[in-house]
């Protein structure tokens, strides 16, 4: 298995050379900065400990100066462990990016999901409005908290109801790497990421087996080419 992280920039659509469209999410991917590597024999566990994107060193404390400068790299906004076989031959300092993955791939997304703040259980759990007329006082309401004679004296741990709705981990399984790109830094996944746009994602190899692998078709290239110059009007231009 193996991870890197990435920045969701938001969804297009690209065409493949037979015609196909694929809806794409775009994620930005900038090196992975191996920052340290966790043992098993200190730490119980293996994983690295990646850093990403640089960050000013204005906004470090004396701790972090102290372990960016025993490392002997540039300071990171964001230090994530990531674990999998096939990077823990990395060593600190080394750096890594989008050429871990393939087009064709089978990949998991973990990100963070939209927040919409304290919300009401019509939009948390999708449960049924209320008559909107004939008098009705009975619109966007919980409903009845009653627990058919069962413990009366309290509500039932579980009901449904008002609360913090969304900003918590989510996992999208068995998506399929459409193209990656290590020289430009973009990886194109088929369908929709979780969290919204400039959020952090982890990728990595998906942990379920696939039974039959996807077949994704090469895309049409659209990079723009240098006009050929005939060599008759090169003469003349000479």
């Amino acid at each position: 298995m193996k991870q890197l992280i990435g920045r969701k920039m938001g969804m297009t659509e690209v065409f493949a050379a037979d015609g196909i469209m694929y809806p794409v999410t775009v994620v930005e991917v900038q090196p992975n900065v191996v920052l340290g590597k966790r043992t098993v024999e200190k730490n119980g566990y293996e994983a690295l400990q990646v850093g990403y994107e640089d960050a000013k060193a204005k906004s470090l404390n004396k701790c972090e100066k102290g372990f960016y400068a025993k490392a002997g790299l540039a300071a990171k906004k964001h230090i994530i462990e990531l674990k999998g076989d096939e990077i823990y031959g990395k060593n600190v300092g080394d750096t890594f990016g989008a050429e871990l993955f393939k087009a064709g791939d089978v990949v998991d997304v973990i990100g963070t999901s939209k927040g919409h703040g304290y919300s009401g259980t019509i939009k948390r759990y999708h449960h049924h409005i209320g008559p909107k007329g004939h008098g009705s006082g009975y619109h966007r309401q919980i409903g009845s908290l009653a627990n058919n004679g069962r413990c009366n004296n309290r509500v039932i741990p579980g009901k449904t109801m008002s609360g913090h709705f969304g900003h918590q981990s989510a996992t999208v399984l068995n998506l399929t790497v459409v193209e990656s790109n290590a020289e430009k830094g973009y990886i194109l996944i088929k369908g929709a990421l979780p969290g919204p746009r400039k959020s952090l994602l982890t990728i990595r190899s998906a942990v379920l087996t696939q039974f039959k692998k996807p077949s994704v078709s090469p895309l049409i290239d659209r990079t723009p080419k240098a006009p050929e110059v005939k060599e008759e009007e090169a003469k003349k231009g000479e």
